[in-house]
Formats: C-alpha cells, structure tokens, sequence
C-alpha cells in the first residue's frame, strides 16, 4: 500500500479536507531496523513495553535508539492482561522528565493506547512499533481507556511514525491475529451503521471515507485461511488494512467508520469482564461474534412491515437495570444518555416515514450465513460466543450496550421497535 499517498491531505467532495498527521508508515520485513534513523532528531525517550512485547521487539528498539533511551518502562501483566486504566497511565507519566521529548511504544491495543492518551495529555509526540496486527487502532486519534471501570474513547493525536515489522507480526499470538481479522470483519457492521445513522439523523457521511474503509474490508475479507498459515502477505495486508482503517478513522475526524453496535456490544462485554472479574473474548474477537450476532438483529428487522408504535420508555426501569448491569459504572452510564437525550427523541416517526429507505440501507450488509463462513475460517463458531456469555448476558447486551456510547446505531433501533416491559 502506498502510504506516502494516502497521508497527503485530500480536499473532498464532502466539503472536507482530510488530513491524517502520521508522518511515515513502515510495513515490511526488518522494519524495526529503521527506527534508529527515524527517531535521531530526539534525544530523550521513554521507550514502553510490557513483559510479552518486550522481548519480542522491545530489546530490539531498546538497541535501535542506544543512548538517547532516557527511561525504560516495562508493564509486568502477571499473566494476565494489561488495562490502560489509572494506575498504568501514573506508571507511564512518572517516566516522564522535563527533557523527555519522544515517546515509543511497543506493543498493540493497550500499548498504543496509553503511549497515545499519556503522550497527548504530556504534549509530546510517540512513535508506535506494532507487535501484532490485532486492531485498528494504530493510525486513529481515539485512545480506548478504562477509568472509572468505564470504557471511555478520548480523542487524542495519532503517532508521527508507526512501524510494522513483518518479521514480528507473522509470529504474533494466533488469537491476536485472528483479533485483527476480526475487528476488519466488524466493518460490515460500522459501515452499516454510519450509513444509517447518516439517514435516521443527518449525521455527516463522506463517500470517500466510507469508500476507502470498505476498501480495506475488500482486501483482508477473503485471507482468514492464509492468516491461520501466518502467511507473510497476508499478514502484511492485514496489518496495513487495520492502519488504513485507523487513517480513515483521522479523515472522518471520529471512530464512526469502524465502530459501531458491534464495538458497542464487545466494550459491554469487556467492562463487565473486568469489574466483575469474567472471562471475556479479545476484542477483534468479540466484534467479529458481535457484527454476526447483530447481523441477525438487521435481519429480524428487515422482516419487519412497518414500526408499530414503540413502548413509552420507562426511565425509572431503565435506570434500576442501568445499575443493576453496570454496577459502579451505572452514573456514569445514566448521565451520559440523559447529556445525550437519545431516549426522548421521536425516532418512531423518523422510521415510518423512510422505513422502505431504512430497509434497503439494512440489506446492504452481508448475510448472517456469510458471515458465519468468514468467521469460521479462522476457527470462530457462534457456538462459542454463545456458550461464553450465556442467554442473559446477550440479551443484556442486545438492549444495553448501545447505552455506553453517545452514538446511534442498529441496536437503537432494534430497541425501539422490540423491547417490551
């Protein structure tokens, strides 16, 4: 993929010009061998790993960098899994000098994360060196966290240079790969939802943002046996789709292009694995199940007629199963709707009045029996998911996960025509 193209600022038909800051991408074998010329107008970084990337290629760029490393932060995960929560931000900026001028991650998700949150809040450029093609958020501004035991997106600043070394990424965790194809499969879904929010609200959709992320889709959709063989090229187009992503993510100035219901619905189950200590799936992973499961909601609507008269919504119920569900999460939850006024808004005539158009946007996506042939090439069963979380905790999600985000989707929609008291 030819990056030094992409990045360059684009005036648009939809009224915009995109621009993407990142400055370089590298996604080759070796290439963390550039990371010593890339990064010699700094001379005091704050190089950031965790006891899984560090041996795999943080020794590497330890080596590539040489004296100009100012400080070493290594996350020690104990076997389990890094959260970008309040504590590991204070690690990071503890590191951090009044001459500190650069900060390198090396890492995937929760890495790129925190270097992105911690280097935005400290007004300092980051480099991010990938070890793994498990997400899409390498090129976006968006940094994940969890504070307050709430997932909560903040919009930061993308990295001035990201590396992908083919030689690392092939060898990645399978699970981790399998993650990344899946948070592409999610795209379906995103699209989808963008597409009709654009129509239901007016939200701003450009043509060539959506273009470009479908793009990508249409390149990796087809590569879940050659993934499973860690094929070189494959591995090297999913990466480079998952940081294309991640620009398109910059040019529509939010996440819309690739999160929606089905980021929603794997942020439910993420939160409440961790505050109630359950098991949970990664997060590609989880979007993968989720866009298959919420294309059967799509489906069930597209049987539908016309929207019958939806239930007179019940804010004291709602709230009772708010805090019931989301437990120490629940206020912040509850404010963030009623700041929203989602649930006051007439959406039932909306959806009369261009029913036939919403039915031929919901249509566009592939099938649930497609979906599930994507899903399987890299051993994914909705059995599984299903198994997993169990018939409440689905169902849970299906009617509350839409409430951890400000932004419409499918799932508003489902709940409006079918949830009953």
């Amino acid at each position: 993929m030819d990056f030094e193209s992409l990045l360059r600022p684009k005036e648009c038909g939809c009224g915009r010009t995109h621009t993407c800051p990142v400055e370089r991408v590298v996604i080759r074998k070796g290439a963390i061998s550039e990371l010593g010329k890339l990064a010699e107008g700094y001379r005091c970084i704050l190089l950031a790993a965790d006891n899984n990337t560090y041996p795999v290629c943080g020794v590497a760029a330890e080596r590539q960098l040489g004296g100009r490393l100012e400080n070493l932060l290594v996350y020690e995960t104990g076997g389990g899994v890094l959260i970008p929560n309040e504590e590991a931000v204070e690690k990071m900026r503890s590191l951090i000098t009044e001459n500190t001028d650069l900060i390198v991650g090396v890492g995937s998700g929760v890495i790129q994360d925190l270097c992105k949150y911690v280097s935005f809040i400290s007004g300092l450029p980051y480099f991010i060196a990938a070890t793994a093609p498990s997400m899409d958020g390498y090129a976006s501004t968006v940094a994940a966290m969890i504070f307050n035991n709430v997932k909560v997106s903040y919009e930061t600043h993308v990295p001035k240079v990201i590396l992908g070394d083919v030689d690392v990424l092939k060898n990645a965790p399978m699970e981790m790969i399998v993650s990344g194809y899946g948070d592409i499969l999610g795209k379906f879904s995103s699209l989808n939802d963008w597409k009709l929010s654009a129509l239901v609200n007016g939200e701003y959709l450009c043509e060539y943002v959506y273009g470009m992320t479908r793009e990508m889709l249409d390149k990796t959709k087809d590569l879940g046996e050659k993934l499973l063989a860690r094929d070189e090229e494959a591995v090297r187009t999913l990466t480079e789709a998952l940081v294309g992503v991640g620009i398109a993510m910059a040019f529509a100035g939010n996440s819309r292009p690739a999160s929606g219901s089905e980021h929603h619905m794997s942020h439910f189950f993420e939160v409440l694995g961790i505050m109630n200590r359950e098991p949970y799936f990664t997060h590609g992973v989880d979007v993968a199940y989720s866009a298959l499961y919420i294309q059967k909601l799509r489906e069930k609507l597209l049987k539908t007629d016309s929207p019958a008269q939806a239930s007179e919504f019940n804010e004291a119920a709602w709230e009772k199963k708010i805090r019931e569900i989301y437990g120490a999460a629940a206020e912040e939850v509850i404010t963030l709707q009623k700041d929203a006024g989602t649930y006051q808004k007439d959406y039932i005539k909306i959806y009369r009045e261009k029913w036939p158009e919403i039915k031929k946007v919901l249509s566009e996506t592939p099938s649930a029996e497609e979906m599930s042939a994507y899903l399987s090439t890299v051993g994914m069963r909705i059995e599984d998911f299903e198994a997993e979380y169990g018939k409440e905790k689905l169902q849970n999600a299906v009617w509350y996960a839409k409430d951890l985000r400000n932004r419409y989707s499918v799932l508003w929609l489902h709940y409006a025509l079918f949830f009953r008291e």
